[in-house]
């Protein structure tokens, strides 16, 4: 495979005033954003607690989180970010992941303090709430660890690879990023999250598992992310390549 459009100029000069443009005049930069956030509060907020079993061929039955179902849908919106827009802007997209979970961290705990109204109804919801966001904190200091480490190496990963390989085997760089990054987030945050509420073999094994199945979906939706970053850099006239970029995470500005 090779890269779906042509490769944008590539000397510094060219990198520089191309990082100069702002980012108001992109027409789909928002709605990648945006779709990036969702996704990630979703998987760590619905089904990161829930360990989930399926039966495969020759496998048998594996454990799994749940949310590793969509939670890799970030990383394909990562790769796509750094592809098109570069490294500086999918650095803003992580900082906004970062600021929604600490949100939904403290509007978790908020909710959860407040004492329910004294009626049959609002006593058991508490109690299901309790149940399902009780370990929130935790969860989200896994998440973010996981989340904010994992993705800013996918993305410094994903951008050396482009220079280096000038913009071709977009397979081959998206994928070896989500090897790295998922690596990463999966060593961090069921450790983080779930060591000592899940025996060690179930911690080890949903580790292993998850890892297994980020990356395998990130092979699998190679053809979809191809026609994303295509349709975004005939649409955006763009197509980064970060040969001048300070690739410090802790930068706000593209």
């Amino acid at each position: 495979m090779t890269n779906p459009t042509p490769a944008a100029s590539t000397t510094p000069a060219a990198a520089a005033a191309a990082s100069a443009r702002p980012i108001g005049q992109y027409r789909y930069y928002d709605f990648v954003m945006a779709a990036f956030v969702t996704i990630l509060l979703c998987s760590n907020l619905i089904g990161a607690a829930k360990a989930a079993e399926v039966t495969l061929p020759l496998l048998g039955t594996v454990t799994f989180g749940a949310g590793v179902l969509f939670f890799p849908l970030s990383y394909i919106f990562g790769d796509i970010l750094t592809e098109v827009y570069g490294y500086g802007r999918d650095r803003r997209v992580i900082w906004a992941g970062f600021a929604a979970l600490v949100f939904a961290a403290v509007m978790s705990a908020v909710v959860l303090s407040l004492k329910p109204a004294a009626d049959p109804f609002n006593s058991e919801y508490q109690t299901h709430l309790a149940a399902v966001f009780g370990n929130t904190p935790r969860i989200v200091a896994g998440s973010i660890i996981a989340f904010w480490t994992g993705s800013f190496v996918n993305s410094y990963v994903m951008a050396k690879m482009k220079v280096r390989m000038n913009g071709r085997r977009l397979w081959m760089r998206t994928i070896g990023s989500t090897i790295c990054g998922e690596f990463v987030d999966s060593s961090l945050f069921y450790v983080i999250a779930f060591y000592g509420i899940w025996s060690n073999q179930q911690l080890v094994t949903v580790i292993v598992a998850q890892y297994l199945l980020k990356t395998g979906w990130e092979v699998v939706m190679t053809p979809v992310t191809y026609k994303v970053v295509g349709f975004l850099k005939r649409k955006e006239r763009e197509d980064y390549f970060d040969r001048a970029t300070d690739f410090n995470p802790f930068r706000i500005r593209a």
